[in-house]
């Protein structure tokens, strides 16, 4: 009787650490995507149930059940979902297509297609029939993994009943890449739902992985071998108006652009985009960054062109200090006067994807204007990558890139002419993510490199459940360069070892607190291994069961200036003196609201010595959702630097409203505004998006900026009218 009553009690934990299946039923009937489940196949197929939480707690069924139906033919995968719930008091973001899921209810379906642990597809859905879908890479190990920008076209909608909704998709096998032949797929599910605060999956993941993670799947059985996927090919063209006017050189221009893309399919798993004439005038505006740094700063790639199978070019190396291929240097130079302006892309190709179940197939190759008035060269720029799969979900990756100035142009340097990386990443991830980490080793080639033109780096992570311990190390040599690439600083070695310890609730409001040691040292290899920059790390970090977070840190730093800085920006002003070492601490504190409610926030304030000063800053963003039609945030950054006399003080501020408003599934109206006292501009920008048929708009884009420093006065307009019409052959 004992040994019954301890198999029972241990059943649970034993069924959710195995990996589950379902078989998908294959049929000949159509479909209608109406959330309704009212064709009687749907009683036919299996279900994917019995969902585990994974937070609050990870060791428990789910408390609100799904289940997922499946069913395919010879071009489609239908998916009938019913998502039980306490009520039907339901949170969204908005009606716009690919929102974020923290927050907010909703369900996500992971596919990995290959059977690699490695990339997913991933498509979701929300109870008022909102759609989202991305790309995931990496293994789903890392946060810049999950990539939202990746657009197809897929149908869903949503009905809500009484204490349950229904979702109802159809996918085209052709939005997918497989292997002809393939039986089944590695799938998970999960879901957020935020009356009862529970996040779920189908396939137990431990809650000290990301909720994306791919080590942990289990497998769709297809009834019969999938066959070839037939993808027609897509002509997207577009048509772009302009009208802009330039206040500091009193200009007035118009233009109308003409040009398009085409996305041919090569066999299963390989796509071929072509561009021609590309116009990026629609894509999202950055948001403005203060930068107290000597050094330039990252932002995402936004741009449709450059996002699918982007891991596969933008993975090599390390992201933070040295990577080789950056795609926003294509398209964007600096002009006569060191400021970035846009470089027009001719047009291009890119290639990329699966050859078979082991190697992966990247080749980009763009070619860009010549701009005389600012000494800018045309140039070809070339990335050729190849991976490997090996082991369970590692992978061997090798890069080459190339940028190649056409024309002997005067205004060019020697050194100029050309630039060359060539490297091999090895990246790590063991069957069940508790081993990650990468490997590498790059060599640069210019017509005046040094001896120092290579760069090499290693991270390795150990993850468990209460332990994070992992050591990062970079070196960049001072002849090392990639002029696509992202090289924060040359000439240095960096080393950076981290413990992490992570302490789980049992009960009460707090659901998990940790502390984190995460020293940097650095080390300048052309100044006899000088240590010129040191940050001493540590921080504490809680996570309530309302998802509200609080945090705290102390930074000391030591900071060896080479040459002379002023971190206040402020013209004509005297610099920080270099050859000269600044030891300085500061401490934070950060508070963020549960993001469930309607109006939420966060805010951190900071302080203490600066090099030979001090500052004070806050950092704080406010959030208002009218459910489900409006939203609004406002981003707000201020620092207040003190250096003593004769250096500059200073006050920086970076204040950013955002306003959205979604009509419907279809219209969307969103502005941005953002000032920045530091880089002396007051910008507008509003866009109001028609999607008019699928992945077809209709863009009306309206960019406004102003000088705001000494006097208040514009700086340059514009309004411009696009279309684009996606159109399958």
């Amino acid at each position: 009787m004992r040994l019954l009553f301890f198999f029972f009690l241990i059943l649970p934990y034993l069924s959710h650490s195995q990996e589950k299946q379902f078989k998908v039923k294959y049929i000949n009937e159509p479909i209608t995507i109406d959330a309704v489940l009212d064709e009687g196949v749907w009683e036919t197929a299996e279900s994917a149930a019995d969902f585990w939480q994974y937070f609050p707690s990870d060791s428990l069924p789910a408390a609100q059940q799904t289940e997922i139906k499946m069913l395919y033919d010879d071009k489609t995968l239908y998916i009938g979902i019913k998502v039980y719930a306490e009520g039907n008091d339901y949170i969204i973001s908005s009606l716009r297509r690919d929102f974020r899921a923290g927050g907010n209810d909703n369900i996500s379906l992971l596919f990995d297609t290959f059977n690699d642990g490695t990339n997913a597809f991933l498509f979701g859905i929300n109870p008022y029939g909102v759609r989202r879908e991305a790309l995931i890479s990496g293994g789903g190990s890392e946060l810049r993994g999950f990539n939202t920008t990746w657009d197809v076209k897929w149908k869903g909608e949503a009905k809500i009943y009484d204490h349950y909704y229904i979702a109802e998709m159809a996918i085209p096998l052709t939005s997918f890449k497989f292997r002809e032949g393939e039986t089944k797929w590695r799938f998970n599910s999960y879901r957020f739902d935020t009356q009862t605060n529970e996040q779920s999956t189908w396939q137990h993941i431990p809650r000290n992985q990301f909720i994306f993670n791919l080590a942990f799947m289990g497998d769709m059985v297809f009834e019969k071998p999938l066959g070839r996927s037939r993808t027609p090919l897509a002509i997207i063209p577009y048509v772009n108006a302009l009208a802009a006017k330039d206040f500091e050189e009193d200009n007035d221009f118009t233009d109308f652009k003409v040009g398009g893309d085409a996305k041919v399919a090569i066999g299963n798993g390989m796509n071929l985009d072509i561009t021609v004439n590309p116009d990026f005038s629609n894509v999202e505006v950055d948001n403005l960054v203060t930068n107290l740094t000597r050094f330039e700063i990252s932002l995402p790639e936004r741009r449709q062109f450059f996002i699918d199978n982007s891991d596969l070019f933008a993975n090599f190396g390390n992201g933070r200090d040295a990577n080789p291929f950056f795609s926003r240097r294509i398209g964007i130079a600096q002009d006569i006067d060191g400021n970035s302006i846009e470089n027009r892309i001719l047009g291009g190709v890119r290639l990329s994807g699966k050859l078979n179940k082991d190697w992966r197939l990247g080749f980009l190759n763009l070619q860009t204007e010549k701009d005389e008035a600012n000494e800018i060269a045309s140039n070809n720029n070339t990335v050729l990558a190849l991976q490997r799969k090996v082991f369970a979900r590692s992978n061997i990756g090798l890069i080459f890139v190339n940028r190649q100035a056409f024309g002997d142009e005067d205004f060019l340097e020697e050194g100029d002419r050309y630039n060359r990386v060539l490297g091999i990443d090895y990246n790590l991830a063991s069957k069940d993510n508790t081993w990650v980490g990468k490997f590498y080793t790059h060599k640069s080639f210019a017509s005046n490199g040094g001896n120092a033109d290579f760069s090499a780096g290693l991270n390795l992570n150990y993850n468990s459940r209460h332990y994070r311990i992992g050591v990062d190390g970079t070196y960049v040599g001072a002849d090392f360069r990639s002029d696509l690439g992202f090289i924060r600083r040359s000439d240095i070695l960096r080393i950076q070892p981290s413990v992490e310890r992570i302490f789980w609730a049992k009960n009460g409001k707090l659901n998990n607190h940790r502390f984190e040691l995460s020293p940097a040292f650095l080390w300048r290899p052309g100044l006899d291994f000088q240590n010129t920059d040191y940050n001493l790390q540590a921080s504490w970090n809680a996570e309530f069961r309302n998802t509200a977070r609080i945090s705290a840190g102390v930074n000391s730093r030591f900071t060896f200036l080479t040459d002379d800085f002023d971190p206040t920006g402020t013209d004509g002003a005297i610099p920080l003196p270099g050859d000269q070492g600044y030891y300085y601490t500061s401490y934070r504190l950060e508070y963020q609201s549960d993001r469930r409610k309607a109006f939420s926030f966060s805010i951190e304030p900071s302080g203490g010595a600066f090099f030979n000063g001090d500052i004070y800053s806050i950092r704080g963003q406010m959030s208002l959702r009218v459910q489900p039609y409006f939203s609004a945030s406002l981003r707000v950054n201020y620092d207040r630097i003190e250096l003593p006399d004769p250096f500059p003080s200073a006050d920086i501020l970076l204040v950013s409203p955002r306003f959205d408003i979604t009509f419907s599934k279809s219209i969307f109206w969103s502005t941005l505004v953002q000032y920045s006292n530091q880089s002396d501009n007051l910008g507008i920008n509003t866009r109001l998006q028609w999607r008019f048929a699928p992945l077809s708009d209709l863009f009306i884009v309206y960019n406004d900026n102003y000088f705001t420093l000494n006097t208040f006065a514009p700086r340059n307009r514009s309004i411009n009218l696009k279309l684009t019409y996606w159109l399958n052959i």
